[in-house]
């Protein structure tokens, strides 16, 4: 399957976290998002933002200046309530 990319490069902190947590809440249990970003405090935010939703970074790599998370949905009690 295929992860959904969202690209949040140039974007300052809180809003990698926050637009993550935003697309997450939309995917279904099984479902991937690939997050690109270069804010340096995403390598904290992001993975804080993840366990407290109850999902998993598959895997999260640096690509020069660009910050790559590939994060799975596994938590079906969060949902998109906005």
């Amino acid at each position: 399957m295929a992860a959904t990319k969202l690209d949040l490069t140039g974007l300052k902190c809180p809003l990698p976290a926050l637009m993550t947590r935003k697309a997450l809440r939309t995917l279904s249990v099984g479902e991937c998002v690939e997050v690109h970003c270069t804010d340096p405090m995403a390598v904290i935010d992001i993975p804080v933002m993840v366990q407290q939703m109850g999902d998993r970074i598959d895997s999260s790599e640096r690509r020069d200046e660009i910050i790559v998370f590939v994060i799975e949905k596994m938590n079906a009690a969060i949902a998109n309530d906005d």
